[in-house]
């Protein structure tokens, strides 16, 4: 096999560095460096061997973990050789105790261990799945959630959360898109910041902080057809646009560590990518924290067809800045004689292992190893699955829930209601509360959703259950039984969806529809006229077009936590009023995908009267449901808004839009409010709209209130043909709304210099 050269040239992506280098915005993150750190970090790296400094860059997997194709447990001799730094997926107050003993009494420089661990929507106290976090549009309430499972990771020994996932997708056949904010860079942003804050607390070094890992850098989400670990081919518009912006967020929030991602970027994958580690992460961007490699991922270099073995993969990611090799055992193993031989610089080495040491120095772990562990786990056993995290749990996942249809006002269903029929195969589907990657979660902990219903109702009704169908079969014996119980009752309420294995990494679909023959039982069971109520229990946008205008009343749970069966209740019966918007947009089928709502027009726009213009024979342009969608059992009026000045100057780019919202129905309620703005003739080609902000506001039956957002440079800004980030004279329309799709608007102009 012919040896390629371990540097990748970067004349091979010096055009996109440079675009991207040229319009970085100027904010810089949090320093957390201190002199003393420094002389720490020096005095320590001085007594260091090689070996030593390649294990601190050492990430074995803990017992019983196994997430990609190499699962190798590292030993208690290699810790006692100082030959691990930190570990993935190890917890429990006890064991960590014992293995951190081990490191700081047993090895010659008593170097702490750090513990790694999957910590992405809760820990034992499982919040909704991300996608159904950020339909909240709740910034302080998805940083909650993030520092509840922040005091429970930290209780169980846990110092490091590989989350949050910031990737934007505009794909829902990935099966990753569960683990993000959706399909939006600006929502995305805010709440990168949100859950970076949450994980991190206020102080790094209080016991109950873990490092937060921005993930999966960068343009994970644009895996060509939506499926997982593919290329990713995008422009450097296109990366610096929709990509990079949440990231930034989570670096200008403080976020420790970065996690690189499975894809390429230009030819180049991710964990060889020097330009965007080194470059622009680190010297553009100013930030000094912890990058760690996805699992096996600087193995991986070698199927890339990048390096031919183990050494030149592990030359490559280190050259590349990827300070920490997750599971492959490359660096410990394979670069001690490389180092030795001069193929990998000295002053590399020490740079990664100086940001490995400098984490551990900001968690406090070298004045007490012991800060996240107990050898009798009590602060185990006191901090977990508390009430308090609990109620949290139950109000996260009651503002997560998208009312997408009521028709006829079926919701809220009455608690006198005196027969009500549960059906479908989550209904009493004890993980589908869960979701994936809730690795600390136990099903014995969830809320099933007939077990809310039962909490709900008690004894006052009769539940009339049937499955009617499996999950994903095309068994249809079931639907005779599911009819039958719908024509005994007063209202049915169906539990439809997917598995939690189906909306998850590995696990791409192609097909968005309702697996199975769930469509149907559902179609069959409204044909009884009862009134009748789907709950969606998924992790990714469905094609449940079939169901519109036949089912009168749609309600997205998501996966909704271990709380979620009390508070789909909660909803259904009206003691709350739903709230949350789609983060993502939802197509009438799979091939509308990629849709969203910051598209571009073309030369052609589409219009029904002109055959040729940009749209389809068999389904409308537009969306089945479009992002920031979201209804209430009340209704809401917008005034057109008014903006502060109808010209501003070049240099006082400063704009305030108000509007004024109403109640104007007989229930009290949240409205998400939203702001898009749209560059109207622009040098460049521009969105036909974009989120620029976003409050929730709470309002009496026939209160009103004014909201006012306030525009700057960054929110009219674009980045011009040489990728200089600027705001052009012209017109600016801004819209104000309840969805992207209905909205109010207004203009000004942006004078000339």
């Amino acid at each position: 096999m012919k040896h390629h050269n371990p540097r990748i040239p970067h004349a091979l992506l010096a055009g996109l560095v440079a675009t991207l280098l040229a319009g970085t915005a100027a904010a810089r993150p949090p320093v957390y460096a201190t002199p003393a750190e420094k002389t720490f970090v020096d005095a320590l790296l001085a007594k260091m061997t090689v070996e030593e400094k390649l294990g601190q860059l050492n990430q074995p997997p803990g017992v019983g973990n196994n997430t990609g194709p190499a699962a190798m447990a590292g030993s208690e001799d290699q810790i006692r050789r100082g030959e691990i730094g930190s570990y993935l997926g190890t917890q429990g107050a006890v064991l960590t105790c014992r293995l951190q003993r081990i490191a700081v009494e047993q090895s010659r420089l008593g170097i702490p261990l750090l513990f790694g661990y999957d910590v992405i929507h809760g820990h034992r106290t499982v919040f909704p799945v991300p996608l159904g976090e950020s339909a909240s549009f709740d910034p302080a309430e998805v940083q909650r959630a993030a520092r509840v499972a922040a005091i429970e990771a930290s209780a169980h020994g846990i110092h490091w959360t590989y989350a949050p996932m910031v990737d934007i997708s505009r794909d829902p056949r990935w099966g990753r898109v569960v683990e993000g904010a959706g399909e939006d860079p600006y929502l995305g942003s805010v709440l990168a910041a949100a859950r970076v804050r949450g994980f991190q607390g206020e102080d790094l070094r209080a016991p109950d902080a873990v490092l937060a890992t921005a993930k999966h850098f960068v343009a994970y989400g644009a895996a060509e057809a939506g499926r997982d670990y593919n290329v990713a081919d995008i422009s450097e518009r296109t990366l610096h646009e929709l990509y990079l912006p949440p990231f930034k967020a989570a670096v200008d929030a403080g976020a420790q560590s970065i996690m690189a991602a499975f894809n390429e970027i230009a030819g180049v994958p991710m964990h060889a990518h020097q330009p965007l580690i080194e470059d622009l992460l680190r010297k553009q961007w100013g930030w000094d924290g912890l990058l760690v490699s996805d699992y096996t991922g600087v193995m991986e270099l070698m199927p890339h067809g990048v390096a031919a073995d183990r050494e030149q993969a592990g030359i490559l990611g280190l050259r590349a800045g990827v300070d920490v090799d997750m599971v492959s055992q490359i660096y410990v193993k394979d670069l001690p004689a490389a180092v030795k031989a001069g193929r990998i610089p000295m002053a590399q080495l020490d740079a990664s292992v100086r940001r490995v040491l400098n984490a551990k120095y900001r968690l406090g772990l070298f004045d007490d190893p012991y800060r996240s562990c107990t050898d009798d786990g009590a602060r185990e056993r006191a901090l977990t699955l508390t009430p308090q995290h609990r109620a949290d749990a139950r109000r996260m996942a009651q503002k997560s829930l998208v009312l997408l249809e009521n028709d006829n006002q079926v919701l809220p269903l009455s608690k006198s209601v005196r027969t009500l029929a549960v059906i479908g195969p989550l209904a009493d589907h004890r993980r589908a509360m869960l979701g994936n990657w809730a690795v600390a979660g136990r099903e014995e902990d969830a809320i099933t959703p007939l077990e809310g219903l039962k909490a709900a109702l008690g004894d006052r009704t009769r539940l009339v259950v049937a499955k009617g169908a499996d999950i994903d079969s095309q068994d249809t014996r079931g639907i005779a039984d599911a009819v039958a119980a719908a024509k005994q009752a007063d209202a049915v309420v169906m539990f439809l969806g997917e598995h939690p294995d189906m909306s998850a990494e590995a696990n791409n679909r192609t097909s968005l529809d309702l697996p199975g023959v769930q469509e149907h039982l559902a179609l069959a069971v409204a044909a009884t006229g009862k009134p009748v109520v789907v709950v969606l229990l998924n992790g990714r946008p469905l094609s449940i077009g079939g169901l519109k205008g036949k089912v009168p009343a749609i309600l997205e749970a998501w996966f909704p936590g271990i709380e979620g069966g009390h508070a789909i209740a909660d909803v259904l019966f009206g003691d709350v009023n739903p709230s949350a918007k789609l983060p993502i947009t939802f197509p009438h089928n799979v091939g509308q995908v990629p849709i969203y709502y910051a598209h571009k027009n073309t030369g052609r726009p589409p219009r029904t009267e002109e055959k040729y213009t940009s749209k389809y024979l068999d389904v409308p342009w537009t969306p089945l449901y479009a992002f920031g969608h979201g209804l209430s059992y009340t209704t809401f009026r917008y005034d057109v808004p008014v903006v502060s000045s109808a010209t501003l100057k070049p240099d006082a780019l400063e704009q305030q839009v108000s509007v004024r919202v109403t109640n104007t129905g007989k229930r009290a309620g949240d409205e998400v409010v939203q702001l898009y703005v749209r560059d109207d003739v622009a040098s460049i080609t521009r969105p036909v709209k974009q989120l620029r902000g976003f409050q929730r506001v709470s309002l009496q039956p026939g209160e009103s209130k004014t909201v006012t957002f306030t525009l700057g440079f960054d929110d009219l800004a674009m980045y011009d043909a040489r990728m200089r980030q600027v705001v052009e004279p012209g017109t600016f329309t801004v819209f104000v709304g309840g969805s992207s799709d209905r909205t109010q608007q207004t203009a000004f102009r942006v004078a000339g210099p």
